[in-house]
């Protein structure tokens, strides 16, 4: 049950490497500072689907 919601809590942070955004440590660090208000991990989510990612290279 704990492993679940570390993996929840987390969520913002798993998109937003697997997206690899450019602001993947802001959005880390607001989700570890105020993720626990639910209003902040919001915002880390909502952020971490933002198209601020990298371009992809065409090979």
């Amino acid at each position: 049950m704990t492993i679940v919601l570390l993996v929840l809590f987390f969520v913002p942070m798993i998109v937003a490497m697997c997206r690899k955004h450019r602001n993947a440590a802001p959005i880390f660090l607001v989700n570890m500072l105020l993720g626990w208000t639910c209003i902040g991990w919001l915002v880390a989510l909502i952020w971490s689907f933002t198209d601020n990612v990298a371009p992809r290279v065409a090979r």
